[in-house]
């Protein structure tokens, strides 16, 4: 390809809203432009990388037994009515409805598709493991669509679905994309952690994500230095914390006036924060209050209170009126004596002894509370509810976590018999009898992937490829394409990487020096060959890398040898 021909606009400028490093550079560096909100266009450099990354994707999927359809992007509302979801999918579901008043989604997933799909045509155990991918566009409506392609309503993703006869094929297949996954990502020259994650949405079993270690991510990642332990902050389990055994005191209620804040209540009685109990006050979609209790020192974790509530499936801040109902105000909290409510209170709260919890009235607060002794057993959720935090014990070996963060670009799934079961998806076993199948799904972020790759790989200049997922790997760039020769002698170079397997722009274009060295760095090339006056006379060629800024210089005779080579390490 030469540059003459290449649509590749790049810019000086970010646009105004974009917040990431990678959604600045995308588009400065020609590689998408914006159509709507969440909506974006893939220009031809970007298209490049993203068909690099579904190449990598496709070979490892294949690898492991993969096999590749294509499924409607329209999913008849049939399907999700059927599996319980598509009430449960929320707003984030685009819905729409055909002349004929039947309803429809764009489709945010598929496993309601496939599991139709393989209901209606594997019949025995003897078809079985199946495991079938598409790479396709996924649509969900993002009530904020932000940071480019990190968090669009359109967006490509891989994803993957297993069938087995039973548990033991289901764990098989979902080591296998565990694998795979790590051979993708590390193919793609990134940086992650698979990290024990939150099935959300998708339910069913335990699941992994895959996620690309930046200081820009969204995800917080708590880990172990000692053993192998990762989760994401949504996911971590948590140890019980052993409060220090103590002399109990009887329940007593003080004057607190205008404390309606931990910090406040603290300060006013001089207790430690550790010492004190915390209340989150939450409705779900059914208006339902559920109120939320942890230590004073800690934050609630909202997913963990999802999967301690039967049928909850979304959180809201509750509002006064539900709160009242319930025989309580604002900011006075506690589970002793409220009505109408589902109380959920940590694990560790329940070793607490003589602590601060609220009097469930206005400017009152409990002191000597004793949760074991004053809350009553029988009606409340006792749950692992709360946030991780830096340097809290380690579930596996008890050594202190770390944090970090990254950005999650693929999750694997063990789903059981959660859709199979629901849609009355089976098949016949060795002995004749009836079974349903037990599935797993793996989804990868194509679009966040790209992304997740710039946010890792950058500098002031801007992008810095992996030579796996580049546009091109090499650029040659006569330093003045009005010069023939010059012009001449980087077309034979050009021509020469061509010929070797090497995928090779040649900036032909009739602009300053300055400028095309310019946009060698910004879009990110990993090698580029620059053919000076200079070259002409003593036949050495001198090549950037741009990762490290090194500059290296090649005599003419084996100046191609020496490019395949440096490629291998890039």
């Amino acid at each position: 390809m030469k540059a003459t021909q290449l649509y590749a606009p790049t810019l000086r400028e970010s646009p105004a809203e974009a917040e990431l490093i990678s959604h600045k550079l995308m588009y400065r560096a020609g590689l998408i432009r914006k159509a709507a909100g969440g909506l974006y266009s893939y220009l031809p450099l970007g298209w490049r990388t993203i068909k690099k990354i579904m190449q990598i994707i496709r070979e490892e999927m294949d690898a492991k037994g993969g096999q590749e359809i294509m499924m409607p992007i329209v999913q008849p509302a049939e399907m999700w009515k059927e599996s319980g979801r598509w009430a449960v999918y929320g707003d984030e579901m685009m819905r729409l409805k055909d002349r004929h008043g039947r309803e429809f989604a764009l489709g945010p997933t598929h496993e309601e598709m496939i599991t139709t799909l393989i209901r209606d045509e594997v019949r025995s155990y003897k078809q079985l493991p199946v495991m079938l991918y598409q790479i396709q566009n996924k649509y969900r409506d993002e009530i904020r669509p932000r940071f480019g392609l990190m968090r669009s309503r359109e967006f490509i993703m891989k994803d993957l679905y297993s069938f087995d006869r039973d548990v033991d094929g289901m764990n098989i297949s979902y080591d296998k994309m565990y694998d795979a996954y790590s051979r993708v990502f590390e193919r793609c020259g990134l940086k992650f952690r698979a990290v024990e994650a939150d099935n959300g949405a998708i339910g069913g079993g335990h699941s992994h994500e895959f996620t690309v270690l930046a200081p820009s991510g969204e995800s917080s990642i708590a880990y172990c230095e000692n053993c192998n332990f990762a989760a994401s902050d949504e996911k971590a389990e948590l140890k019980i914390i052993q409060s220090a055994p103590e002399e109990l005191k009887p329940l007593e209620k003080v004057k607190t006036p205008d404390c309606h804040t931990i910090e406040l209540v603290k300060n006013f009685l001089n207790v430690p924060i550790e010492k004190t109990i915390k209340a989150v006050a939450f409705m779900d979609d059914d208006e339902r209050l559920i109120l939320a209790f942890v230590r004073g020192d800690h934050e609630v974790n909202e997913i963990k209170v999802i999967n301690s509530v039967e049928g909850a499936n979304h959180l809201y801040m509750a509002g006064d009126k539900l709160i009242e109902n319930a025989g309580t105000v604002a900011g006075f909290m506690s589970p002793i004596g409220i009505l109408n409510a589902i109380i959920v209170v940590d694990q560790s709260v329940m070793l607490m002894s003589n602590a601060v919890a609220g009097a469930n009235e206005i400017d009152a607060h409990f002191i000597n509370v004793t949760p074991r002794r004053d809350f009553d057993a029988e009606k409340i959720i006792v749950a692992d509810i709360r946030m991780v935090q830096e340097g809290d014990p380690c579930p596996h070996c008890g050594s202190p976590l770390k944090m970090t963060r990254g950005i999650e670009v693929g999750q694997i799934f063990t789903l059981g018999k959660k859709y199979s079961e629901t849609l009355n998806a089976k098949f016949l076993d060795e002995d004749g009898s009836t079974k349903v199948f037990e599935m797993g799904c793996y989804g990868i972020g194509v679009g966040r992937t790209m992304a997740a790759a710039i946010e890792q790989n950058n500098d002031a200049d801007g992008i810095i490829w992996t030579r796996a997922i580049a546009p091109f790997e090499v650029v040659v760039v006569p330093v003045n394409a009005k010069d023939d020769k010059q012009l001449a002698f980087a077309e034979k170079i050009y021509n020469e990487l061509q010929k070797s397997g090497v995928d090779v722009l040649l900036d032909d274009r009739k602009e300053r020096a300055g400028v095309k060295f310019k946009d060698c760095d910004l879009i990110g090339y990993p090698l580029r060959v620059t053919i000076s006056p200079k070259a002409l006379e003593s036949g050495n060629i001198e090549v950037k890398v741009r990762r490290t800024g090194e500059f290296l210089n090649f005599a003419r005779e084996n100046c191609v040898e020496k490019i395949l080579e440096l490629l291998k390490t890039l």
